[in-house]
């Protein structure tokens, strides 16, 4: 949020250039330049580190179980197709019997075997990730917490920082933002651009 502030600051900087340094807007453009300047160091110093340690650190703590998580859910997936496949053959043998006597038991086996595996990956699957996603609440809701306290505190600093831009204004500008009057100003100016030649109808 700072960061955009300081490219619109720089971009207001610019439109104003020095030769107009002396006129209010212009002013006011230097001056919410360096108050953005000023918040956004003030937010580096502040609020960088616990943002990484209340947020960035435990939503990189979270993201690594994923992947474990996918191998399992692969791994789970991989079971079923070798129980599916040992279920198959085993069909296969009971519809149709081998002369070989030990291939029914063989394939029995196998299809136990794989039956066994499945279910306890799949059962494991079945119980804990419903437990993950209830105790992804209670772990992100210090963080939350944080995140809220932090953006309430550079709102504050925000304004407090910002509000001396608002002596290089008009008395009158913020009662015409609150009629809707600044708004009608400004399509009249981009209405202006718009009847310019260089710009088009658009």
């Amino acid at each position: 949020m700072s960061a955009a502030q300081t490219r619109i600051a720089e971009t207001l900087e610019t439109f104003y250039g020095a030769a107009d340094r002396a006129s209010e807007s212009a002013m006011a453009g230097h001056a919410y330049k360096r108050s953005v300047d000023d918040l956004d160091g003030s937010f580096q110093r502040e609020l960088d580190l616990p943002f990484r340690t209340t947020m960035a650190e435990p939503l990189g703590k979270m993201n690594a179980y994923f992947p474990v998580i996918n191998e399992h859910i692969a791994k789970r997936n991989k079971k079923l197709l070798d129980y599916d496949s040992a279920r198959s053959k085993l069909r296969k043998l009971i519809d149709k019997p081998s002369e070989d006597p030990t291939k029914l038991p063989k394939a029995q086996q196998e299809h136990d075997e794989a039956k066994e595996l499945f279910e306890m990956l799949n059962t494991q699957l079945i119980a804990e990730l419903p437990q993950l996603l209830d105790l992804r609440v209670p772990y992100f809701d210090p963080s939350f917490e944080a995140m809220i306290r932090m953006q309430s505190k550079f709102a504050e600093e925000g304004y407090e920082k910002l509000s001396g831009v608002q002596r290089y204004f008009a008395d009158n500008v913020r009662d015409d933002y609150a009629a809707g009057q600044l708004d009608a100003q400004v399509e009249g100016v981009l209405q202006e651009m718009r009847e310019l030649s260089i710009c088009g109808a658009n």
